[in-house]
């Protein structure tokens, strides 16, 4: 795994300063510490750090072809490399590594833009062609590598496979995006492609940009070259479906056990990463290492089921148990995510990687089994309100649930049956309105106290909402739970899930694979028919059922926990005086984003015991955390306030 960066002079002065360059680059040492190297020539410089997985004595980067006419700064994998170089080579083209970096400057000699169609696996890639004075920028179908972006005033295009790279350039705007700040109070991250400044974009998964230096006039235009077809094929019989998951679920993990250093995978005693470890055992016949977190609460803790796992398949297992209470990494987290990020599982996904860093260099992990197969209880609770919502007529439906849902109290004391409030404002609404709500770390309720009236001036009428009317406008499908399943794989799943392991993957320089998310078994588990993957309550039908004879019932069926972590009780205890420093302090006060008597409200009816606000409070805390570490930290900038939408 890498980090790439570069600037690019779309027009006027081609000269490109080496020690911004430099900067850009060492931004990301941690990314790649291994080697680095640089490549510059007029209208272009490109910045490369290196971690060496597949060919260590060469593949340095930026790497070239024959002629040195064409450059590419890559990170991520290609699986299919071996395959791509022996087609290639048979077209003419000459190799001088067996890197899969390689591959993708004679894949764009031979095909072009389309180059991209034929590479599986997960990247992240700049590629100059000095013929054609052409940057080519690319990222994988499902988002798995990251790469921001931003246009500058004067004509330079920067990018880095993270915003701490563009932040190396005093001459980046820092300004705040109302819309983004919308966004991330309402889902906990900022969804692609905006980020939290305004200048700066994420490039969407599944997406180019393809620039010509004295031509591209603008902001240059992200263009689609993937989807998720989730088109629904022919009834099957239950079993026949599941042996052939099974089987292509043995290929996928295979084509991921593809590297020259040691390998291992994560191992929660969930099914997806049970799934993907009894894989590599079975594929490698070695003992495979496998590492996991337990928590010194019973509450908090599964090892023992991932004990179970290992045993089963005698993995050299290595398990490092903490605190539940270890939340000293708060500011730590702001620096590694550049962006305000309000998952709190980072905590223990942090954790797990500084581990298997201490074991392996590459990890395979079970992410994108719950978007695959409708994994997540919400998708249940989605499909219960959706029945009542097909059997009343909307006329009916909206007054009588918007009625309840604003009249019922907000019973965060009670027990979960009689928390109802949630439940009534869902069913008022539609399908896309209705998961939205239910997704929101924040509710709508709740955000519009939470801003300024400066702030809703600013917004202008923006919702965050419009982030997934938008995928639902593009989405393939109209069944219901194919299109919630659709609507996370372009939000939750890059935004939240992917960002968080590529962020704390990479702050230890390890290499995380998640077999998965590879496009084609993307492809062909989201044609299955929607009962397959919940069915009666169950979800995950059918890929538990492939995996009855590989894994015991205890981890196939036993309820689902996560990576939790116990924010309420920490902004009670051990966090009080934290909270009250950082959110009733002067930092929050002087962005003129937010009313602070509603944070103070929110603070202190938490911290008496009467309401439950700690997805708040920990979304502020974290934002917080973004300005004093990230926005304010040595980048020469003033206050940010919010500037118009």
């Amino acid at each position: 795994m890498c980090g790439i960066t570069g600037i690019f002079a779309l027009h006027g002065n081609p000269d490109i300063d080496r020690a911004l360059l430099d900067r850009m680059n060492e931004t990301q040492h941690h990314r790649g510490p291994d080697e680095g190297g640089m490549h510059l020539e007029p209208g272009i410089g490109l910045g490369h750090r290196r971690l060496s997985i597949v060919d260590l004595s060469t593949g340095q980067q930026p790497l070239f072809n024959e002629d040195e006419s064409v450059v590419v700064v890559f990170n991520g994998m290609i699986y299919n490399y071996r395959e791509l170089m022996t087609e290639l080579t048979a077209l003419g083209h000459q190799f001088r590594s067996r890197c899969d970096t390689e591959v993708i400057v004679h894949a764009w000699e031979q095909w072009g833009e389309a180059c991209v169609t034929r590479l599986r696996g997960m990247f992240a890639f700049a590629l100059w062609d000095r013929n054609r004075q052409t940057l080519f920028v690319a990222r994988d179908r499902l988002g798995i590598k990251p790469l921001f972006y931003a246009l500058l005033p004067d004509g330079r295009f920067l990018f880095g496979s993270e915003l701490k790279s563009l932040l190396a350039d005093p001459a980046l705007p820092r300004e705040l995006d109302p819309c983004a700040v919308e966004e991330y109070f309402a889902y906990g991250y900022v969804p692609e492609p905006r980020t939290i400044l305004g200048g700066v974009r994420k490039l969407n998964p599944g997406h180019t940009l393809l620039m010509q230096r004295g031509v591209t006039v603008g902001e240059p235009q992200q263009k689609k070259y993937w989807d998720v077809p989730f088109k629904q094929g022919s009834e099957r019989p239950a079993d026949e479906v599941a042996a052939e998951l099974l089987e292509r679920l043995r290929e996928v993990v295979g084509s991921h056990l593809v590297t020259d250093v040691t390998l291992g995978g994560f191992l929660s005693g969930g099914v997806d990463s049970s799934a993907v470890v009894a894989m590599m055992a079975k594929l490698t016949g070695e003992s495979v290492n496998t590492c996991s977190i337990a928590f010194n609460d019973p509450a908090y803790d599964e090892s023992k089921y991932a004990a179970q796992v290992a045993e089963q398949f005698h993995t050299r297992h290595h398990v490092r148990t903490v605190d539940k209470d270890d939340y000293g990494l708060i500011d730590q987290l702001a620096n590694l995510y550049d962006e305000p990020y309000a998952d709190s599982s980072a905590i223990p996904t942090y954790r797990v990687c500084q581990l298997a860093k201490e074991r392996v260099t590459v990890a395979l992990s079970g992410d994108g089994g719950d978007e695959n197969f409708a994994g997540y209880r919400r998708y249940r609770y989605a499909m219960n309100e959706e029945k009542v919502r097909a059997r009343l007529p909307d006329g009916l439906r909206k007054p009588l649930f918007g009625f309840l849902g604003r009249h019922y109290p907000k019973a965060d004391w009670a027990p979960r049956v009689l928390r109802a409030k949630t439940t009534f404002e869902a069913l008022a609404r539609d399908t896309v309105e209705g998961y939205f709500h239910g997704v929101s770390i924040m509710p709508d309720r709740v955000r519009n106290r939470l801003f300024s009236p400066a702030m809703r001036q600013q917004l202008q009428g923006y919702q965050a909402i419009e982030v997934m009317r938008g995928h639902a406008a593009q989405s393939p499908t109209d069944d219901p739970l194919s299109l919630l399943q659709y609507l996370d794989l372009k939000t939750y799943l890059p935004g939240d899930i992917l960002t968080k392991v590529d962020r704390a993957s990479m702050a230890h320089a390890l290499e995380v694979r998640v077999p998965l998310l590879d496009h084609e078994f993307v492809e062909w588990v989201s044609c299955l028919p929607p009962s397959l993957k919940l069915h009666e309550g169950e979800g995950k039908y059918i890929f538990k059922k492939s995996l009855e004879g590989t894994l015991s019932e205890d981890i196939l069926y036993r309820k689902k926990m996560g990576f939790s972590i116990p924010l309420s009780s920490w902004f009670r205890g051990p966090l009080r005086q934290t909270v009250q420093d950082s959110l009733l302090g002067p930092l929050l006060r002087e962005t003129g984003l937010f009313d602070m008597a509603f944070v103070e409200e929110m603070v202190e009816q938490h911290q008496s015991g009467r309401r439950d606000y700690a997805a708040p409070l920990w979304a502020l805390l974290m934002f917080a955390s973004f300005l004093r570490n990230v926005l304010h930290a040595g980048s020469g900038a003033t206050q940010p306030r919010a500037r118009a939408a």
